[in-house]
């Protein structure tokens, strides 16, 4: 991070995934959380571990989920961070946990960012409808349909909610979430 970076010092972020996360879709948020002085925890339906990709094909590095889903609150939180990955995405957004701890974060209006394929629960949890958003370009429809303004550009930033189209837009995505999170 540079030295105008926004700082989030004692702030804390959930990443919520499962097997199939998109790797630096995790890793690059949990770097520049921790960089921002942030402190970023994996938040899982998994008990114990889940396994990242790269590009939906290729296994790739196991990370420890830090609390499991079931028992995560979104009032221990700051901020959320959606990453995508396809297998990933789909597995959270048809699960009512998830649905209920994304909704607790719009509900409380806290900063939310989702990535690539993580827009996917927005749409399940109602949260697209009347926003500017983008992401990977084959969501557009889905989120189109759900009453979205589908953009194509690196980084969205609609009442709250922060949305990228894939993983070359990390860097512009990271800083415009932790923006949103430093401002409180």
């Amino acid at each position: 991070m540079t030295e105008n970076s926004p700082q989030i010092t004692g702030k804390t972020i959930a990443l919520l995934v499962t097997d199939g996360v998109e790797l630096p879709e995790l890793t690059e948020p949990i770097a520049a959380i921790k960089a921002a002085g942030g402190t970023a925890t994996i938040v899982s339906p998994n008990e114990k571990s889940l396994q990242a990709m790269e590009g939906d094909w290729k296994h790739s590095d196991h990370f420890d989920v830090d609390v499991q889903l079931s028992s995560a609150a979104a009032s221990d939180y700051d901020g959320l961070v959606l990453p995508g990955g396809t297998l990933n995405a789909d597995s959270i957004r048809i699960n009512e946990d998830a649905q209920k701890f994304v909704s607790a974060f719009f509900a409380a209006k806290k900063p939310v960012a989702a990535i690539c394929h993580g827009l996917w629960i927005l749409t399940e949890v109602d949260q697209v409808k009347g926003r500017r958003v983008t992401s990977f370009p084959s969501l557009k429809t889905d989120l189109r349909n759900s009453g979205a303004e589908w953009v194509d550009e690196s980084a969205v930033v609609s009442d709250g909610l922060v949305t990228s189209r894939t993983p070359d837009d990390l860097d512009d995505f990271n800083h415009a979430f932790l923006t949103l999170v430093a401002q409180g």
